[in-house]
């Protein structure tokens, strides 16, 4: 494969046939393109997974914000759309997967894009560990049986921690046999999920909305929110909404396997994070419309599930509460199919350790495999923080967040700086002939707002509060959990990067842009 130096790289190549959209940038089709556009939109709304996620951390956002945190979700969900719409452009002009890292790649130079892919691809494998832990939220509250460990399944116990780390670990290895298999049998699986999940979202809504206790003027109610006052229980508040809205960037991730992806994933980025935080947003307003009680601590302590299964009776909200169960393992499956062709596009570039293997595709099944066992190890040892305190659940949750975040930043960032020295424009049609889609005139006013939103949320809840992450006292490290993990994957990154160049010297020039950079 030759390669281009990165400051060779030209804005808006000329569109390629369909079957040659891979070769443009220097690639084979090896990956299975067998994802049509409702496929396409799974992987992106499963990621976000509003059942699996608002109901990880509904109490937590309660906690810490009472009512009115639910006004932390618009801002968060009108932020990530700035995001959305410049990845939208990108995914049409970059069908490749490991969004992030090709993105990157392309706008800045290879080191710079090679970190934001080493950031998100390790993100990613927590957001997987994060996803894996939801099950402890709903699970027990089904049937008592699944608190295998100890009597006491509120996830900041000892007991719950441990059992939370158990249940985790037992659904990652069936999400990895899945990524082992047939990227169509993922693509069933994926595909059913996310239509089981929508229908119980909806459900949710409405029997939420119609078992009402309440004005939704109770949302303007700041009873119960941090000792900071109204603006710090909206920051520490946010955290759930940040949490849930991650992830979109999955149709991206899954170009090489849709049909017509110039045209598909930029619509399916959009419309999957419309749709999650419009749905999420409503769930957030009629959990805390719907709760027997705002005061008695259950809120606070059992979240969502509580809501559930009190207002409407145990028949009824176990039922919805088994369909969160199938939305927690879509969305550990999603995460870590995304997080595998993350290190599979690194590594077919040779940018990763063990880059031959973690790039082998198998031919019959179309499907990376080692990449699925590399995640799902790590994700599994993760887990087993767990056992060390209950303060992991936390420490994992936003670690994984502000990862994310910065990755996303190391997207926006440069995209800004292009269209600001006017080296970015998009043109050109998609597969069908249509142009692309294109912020036109909007495009450095909407960069601007995505890239300081995405700065500020990074600080917001990359921020060591201790009444936050620490609120037992004498656990300094997961204070500093987010901070000194950030540090840590930055710091391997560095050594691997500087080892792999004196190894590599003089023989070759690893700094270079795949051809995919013309």
């Amino acid at each position: 494969m030759t390669t281009t130096a990165a400051s060779d790289v030209r804005p808006d190549p000329p569109k390629p046939p369909a079957d040659q959209s891979l070769a443009e940038f220097g690639y084979r089709q090896e990956l299975h393109r067998s994802l049509g556009r409702y496929a396409s939109f799974a992987a992106g709304f499963s990621f976000i997974s509003v059942l699996t996620t608002v109901f990880q951390f509904f109490a937590f956002g309660y906690a810490f914000g009472g009512p009115v945190f639910f006004w932390a979700w618009p801002a968060v969900l009108v932020g990530q759309l700035l995001v959305a719409a410049c990845f939208a452009e990108l995914a049409a002009r970059y069908p490749i997967s490991g969004a992030i890292y090709q993105w990157s790649s392309r706008l800045s130079n290879a080191v710079f894009g090679w970190f934001a892919g080493w950031i998100m691809v390790i993100g990613q494998i927590v957001v997987v560990a994060a996803a894996a832990l939801a099950l402890q939220m709903v699970l027990p509250a089904i049937w008592s049986g699944f608190q295998l460990i100890g009597t006491d399944p509120a996830p900041t116990s000892a007991d719950g921690a441990a059992n939370a780390a158990l249940l985790g670990v037992l659904l990652l290895v069936l999400t990895t046999l899945v990524n082992l298999l047939d990227n169509r049998v993922m693509s069933l699986v994926n595909r059913i999920g996310v239509t089981a999940e929508i229908i119980g979202a909806v459900l949710i809504v409405v029997l939420l909305l119609t078992h009402s206790e309440r004005s939704p003027g109770i949302t303007f109610h700041t009873a119960g929110a941090a000792q900071d006052g109204l603006f710090g229980a909206l920051l520490v508040g946010s955290f759930t909404a940040a949490y849930v809205m991650i992830g979109f960037d999955s149709a991206g991730e899954m170009s090489e396997e849709t049909h017509q992806p110039r045209r598909t994933a930029p619509r399916t980025i959009l419309t999957a994070l419309g749709a999650a935080g419009l749905l999420g947003g409503l769930i957030v307003l009629g959990g805390l419309l719907a709760a027997p009680s705002l005061t008695d601590g259950h809120l606070a302590v059992d979240g969502l599930s509580y809501v559930l299964t009190s207002s409407l009776g145990d028949g009824v909200g176990k039922l919805l509460l088994a369909d969160v169960v199938v939305a927690i393992a879509v969305a550990t499956l999603a995460i870590q199919t995304a997080a595998c062709r993350m290190l599979f596009s690194m590594a077919r570039d040779g940018r990763l350790p063990f880059s031959a293997r973690l790039a082998k595709v198998d031919p019959r099944t179309g499907m990376p495999s080692g990449p699925a066992l590399v995640v799902g190890v790590l994700a599994a040892v993760l887990l087993l923080l767990n056992f060390a305190s209950p303060e992991a659940f936390l420490a994992i949750g936003t670690t994984c967040i502000v990862m994310l975040y910065l990755a996303y930043a190391m997207v926006t960032g440069p995209l800004l700086v292009r269209r600001l020295r006017g080296e970015f424009a998009v043109h050109g049609t998609d597969e069908t002939g249509a142009p692309l889609f294109s912020l036109g005139r909007w495009g450095v006013p909407v960069n601007a707002l995505a890239l300081v939103y995405g700065l500020f949320m990074t600080v917001n809840l990359a921020w060591p509060r201790a009444a936050v992450y620490d609120p037992a006292g004498g656990h300094w490290y997961f204070r500093w959990f987010t901070v000194l993990f950030l540090a840590v994957t930055v710091a391997a990154g560095g050594a691997w990067r500087t080892y792999r160049r004196r190894a590599a010297a003089p023989a070759t020039t690893i700094e270079a842009v795949p051809a995919s950079a013309t």
